[in-house]
């Protein structure tokens, strides 16, 4: 029997009594799909799940996204985005510097992502605990708690949302291999509300983040800059975080229009991380 519980923190919930690799029905899909998007944050723990079973649950969903870096995807498996420190070959076998800062999955793109479905294989540790926690924030508590006269401010206006400045920003793992011609034309600077609408629950979600929004258009530079690093300061408050502690075996979702999340960079080599990430297709911000 699915059972629902929430964490306590602003967002997430924990849900077990669900085994993900074998198919799951309709009415538990849909008590699943109903937590997700109260809750902006599920995790199923003690998971055992194939890439194909974990594709397989994904597209219960929808649609799923190919990254637009295939180097970094499971060979043979492109909904399969790798997360991971481990070198292999002398090469490393995905992304080893995801989520340094607050952002939202595919902000850049001109349909964000809807949601994504990160599975856990190998989680480092050290004296007996695990490390690589990831912060997730919640959008919708974020924009309530904001001045009436900041949501006045921010009311109809866009913001742009730079894949390629995100991507080069530094970072303490030092530069990014340089994005191809044919990359960087996937990726165009987009504009999207810094105020949408959750096309599911119709509440407003808080929309720009420090690792990809640039700036909020319409307003001068200065002005600009200034509202979006308060804008950064707000939405990261404690009072609006969940902290999850991996433990392999977890699998989770979060909404990608309502939260945002970053990881805690506190291991590295020899203590390994491995997680994969399906991604899922979103709609246009409105």
């Amino acid at each position: 029997m699915i059972t629902v519980t929430p964490t306590g923190a602003a967002l997430g919930a924990r849900i077990t009594g669900v085994d993900l690799s074998q198919p799951v029905d309709d009415a538990t899909f849909a008590a699943i799909e109903n937590a997700l998007h109260q809750h902006e944050v599920v995790v199923f723990p003690g998971q055992t799940l194939t890439p194909e079973q974990h594709i397989a649950f994904s597209r219960r969903f929808g649609e799923l996204e190919h990254h637009v870096r295939l180097d970094r995807c499971r060979p043979g498996y492109p909904e399969l985005f790798v997360v991971s420190n481990i070198i292999e070959n002398g090469k490393p076998i995905g992304s080893q510097d995801a989520g340094f800062f607050w952002h939202s999955d595919l902000c850049y793109a001109a349909e964000p992502s809807r949601g994504s479905l990160f599975y856990a294989h190998e989680i480092p540790m050290q004296d007996g605990q695990p490390r690589g926690d990831t912060l997730f924030a919640s959008m919708t508590a974020a924009y309530e708690a904001l001045p009436d006269s900041t949501k006045r401010t921010l009311a109809g206006r866009k913001a742009v949302n730079s894949y390629i400045a995100g991507y080069s920003r530094e970072r303490k793992s030092g530069p990014r291999p340089q994005l191809t011609p044919e990359q960087r034309a996937k990726t165009p600077d987009m504009p999207h509300p810094a105020v949408r609408t959750h096309p599911v629950t119709g509440k407003k979600c808080l929309f720009v983040n420090e690792g990809y929004t640039t700036e909020i258009v319409g307003l001068p530079a200065e002005e600009s800059r200034e509202l979006l690093q308060s804008l950064f300061e707000h939405l990261k408050q404690d009072r609006f975080v969940y902290r999850h502690r991996w433990t392999q075996g977890d699998f989770l979702i979060w909404d990608n229009c309502s939260t945002q999340h970053r990881a805690v960079l506190d291991y590295e080599l020899p203590l390994r991380r491995r997680m994969e990430r399906t991604t899922l297709r979103g709609s246009v911000p409105f």
